[in-house]
């Protein structure tokens, strides 16, 4: 199984100049290329082959006009190449059905957000001694090593962000045995229900407060965009405050990130089978609720739990957004219709039970999943019903009594 590792890298001025000639390089490189094929598209020409676009490189290097593409990593501008074949084949396999429609490749500015370049294996890029990263016609950059590589990486690739922050993130192979090792197997199972008052309600009754990172940081980022916007457009000060609010937006983004990956491990190590709800994320951040909702973050935290049970050998399950979850009784299993979202608690009319809704939720998304969730987890009380005058006092001869119910039937 193949993992990226990034690490905050602090290359020096003049590294940096270098790094922004990488960058500049590979943008020309595919932007070229790019023109070449729209080309040739246009005028009723067959494809031009990555061997073709190849040589053309090769050739425009000996041009007065394309001579300083021969100033940095020949692998970086090979790299360049690859990555525009992967935006075709990505676009080519969403027209005939086969992932996500992601539009046709377009042609990169240099103003945009993030900047990266990738190195081979042959490239020659390497860690040395000392624990920093030399790259090829850029030096030996310092890196910050929050922890150690489980493997050689085969890849790296230098990102330059919107904050002006570098990073170096290494594609490193694991083996699943060791991984499945440091998590032994369990008997629990969870199911999960995701939510803006809570970000996630657990089956067995547990609520996980939702850290509402963006609506905490609101009022510092007002004021900066606020000093972004009187800014004159083209000065040096106007992108040192473009500066300053992509760095907050940063600290909002790394935060949500570490919460996301620490609660996922967390419910990955306990849990043998975890399940969630499959949420229309597009359909709701189209609504009242669209900041709250990006806030949250579902969809990565989702990923998470989706890529870490696949490394450590759990069940991941993720059931249809259609599951009436929230309209049936996770007790006896009756389904009486939608409720509005203020309605948080309610009484089952055929058990009698009070139900927590997100409880309730999340005990069903885990039956809906086929785990083996009791119904007790749900915090359900049995509503208190006055005695019958004929059931009052005690019976000299006690007999058991036979429940029936319709619907699911209990766990």
């Amino acid at each position: 199984m193949q993992l990226r590792y990034a690490f905050r890298v602090y290359p020096s001025t003049g590294q940096c100049a270098l790094l922004a000639r990488s960058f500049g390089c590979a943008r020309v490189v595919f932007n070229d290329a790019l023109r070449v094929r729209e080309d040739a598209r246009a005028a009723g020409l067959p494809f031009v082959t990555s061997a073709e676009l190849s040589k053309r490189l090769t050739a425009s290097k000996k041009t007065p006009e394309r001579a300083w593409l021969g100033e940095v990593s020949s692998v970086v501008l090979q790299q360049s190449l690859r990555d525009l074949d992967t935006a075709y084949r990505n676009f080519f396999d969403g027209i005939e059905g086969r992932r996500p429609n992601t539009g046709p490749p377009r042609f990169k500015s240099r103003r945009y957000n993030r900047q990266a370049i990738r190195f081979t294996a042959n490239a020659g890029w390497r860690i040395t001694d000392g624990g920093k990263l030399r790259l090829p016609k850029i030096g030996d950059v310092r890196v910050e090593w929050s922890r150690p590589l489980p493997s050689v990486p085969s890849t790296v690739t230098v990102v330059q962000d919107a904050a002006g922050r570098y990073f170096a993130s290494f594609v490193v192979g694991t083996d699943p045995a060791a991984d499945r090792e440091r998590m032994p197997e369990t008997d629990a199972t969870v199911g999960i229900d995701l939510g803006l008052t809570h970000f996630a309600v657990l089956s067995d009754g547990t609520k996980i407060d939702s850290p509402k990172f963006l609506r905490r940081a609101e009022k510092k980022l007002k004021k900066a965009q606020r000093v972004l916007g009187r800014k004159v457009k083209g000065s040096k000060n106007r992108g040192k405050a473009r500066i300053r609010v992509a760095r907050a937006h940063a600290r909002v983004a790394d935060a949500r990130r570490e919460f996301h990956h620490r609660l996922s491990t967390e419910l990955i190590r306990e849990n043998q089978a975890v399940a969630v709800e499959d949420l229309a994320v597009k359909g709701l951040a189209r609504t009242r609720l669209a900041k709250s909702v990006h806030d949250a973050g579902w969809s990565a935290f989702v990923t998470m739990l989706e890529y870490k049970a696949v490394r450590y050998g759990r069940a991941f399950h993720r059931i249809g957004r259609f599951e009436p979850t929230s309209q049936v009784c996770s007790n006896c299993g009756v389904k009486d219709g939608p409720k509005p979202l203020d309605v948080r608690e309610w009484t089952c009319g055929a058990c009698g039970a009070v139900l927590d809704r997100d409880v309730n939720a999340a005990v069903n998304v885990a039956k809906a999943a086929g785990l083996a969730v009791s119904a007790c987890g749900a915090q359900v009380r049995p509503e208190r019903v006055p005695a019958q005058r004929r059931e009052a006092g005690t019976h000299p001869k006690p007999h058991q009594a036979t429940v029936r119910q319709a619907g699911i039937t209990r766990l």
